[in-house]
């Protein structure tokens, strides 16, 4: 990495601990600078303002949520054809990756945008309403090829289901630092997977089984 860039990605490092730790507002340029141990004109020079390290640390993060997402579910697909006990699997292994996570979640940047976003200009409002959807449709697309091998035990809309998951995380998050038990979002999520699969799994309201011709998940 040039000198440059790991400068810019010391900015960010700093910026965002601080913001997930105390909010935007909170969080001042001048602050960004000192922990960076950088000069103003060299934050300017990576920066134009706050809303621009506003759109670069949303835009980061996001690609970072992707990523962890994609590759979780990703590898649960290979250890299982079957979408529902793929996706059960995935979620485990997100449950298992917060509670591994020393002192837990440390927060999210869409969330933290959200509360704030009178702050911000449209570019960065709209990135943090498009990243929010992105997330959605992942989930989505896992629950609409389960329920194409078999539908679910009660009527439910499949994108809400899976706006509960985004629901699920963000609200665990505020729970975890406000009661300081780091694992209410682990159980949250767990109970999440619970909940699909008792929709998905074992027979239908009319008595038989939705998923006969897949594994059981477990």
């Amino acid at each position: 990495m040039r000198k440059g860039e790991a400068t810019r990605e010391r900015i960010l490092d700093v910026a965002e601990a601080s913001v997930l730790a105390k909010g935007f507002a909170a969080t001042s340029i001048e602050e960004v600078i000192a922990e960076a141990g950088i000069t103003k004109s060299g934050f300017f020079y990576h920066f134009r303002d706050k809303n621009e390290l506003a759109h670069e640390l949303l835009r980061r993060y996001i690609a970072e949520d992707h990523r962890i997402l994609d590759e979780l579910f990703g590898r649960a697909a290979e250890l299982s054809d079957d979408p529902l006990q793929a996706f059960l699997i995935g979620l485990k292994m997100l449950a298992e990756l917060m509670a591994d996570l020393p002192g837990g979640h440390p927060g999210c940047m869409i969330a933290s945008i959200c509360y704030q976003e009178r702050l911000f200009d449209r570019r960065v409002v709209d990135l943090n309403r498009e990243a929010i959807e992105s997330v959605n449709s992942r989930i989505r697309s896992h629950l609409e090829a389960i329920a194409a091998a078999g539908p679910p035990r009660e009527p439910v809309d499949i994108a809400v289901m899976a706006e509960m998951l985004s629901c699920i995380i963000d609200g665990g998050i505020i729970m975890a630092k406000v009661t300081g038990d780091p694992h209410r979002l682990v159980r949250q999520i767990l109970a999440y997977r619970t909940f699909v699969k008792m929709q998905f799994a074992g027979p239908s309201a009319a008595g038989v089984s939705p998923r006969s011709r897949g594994v059981a998940a477990e």
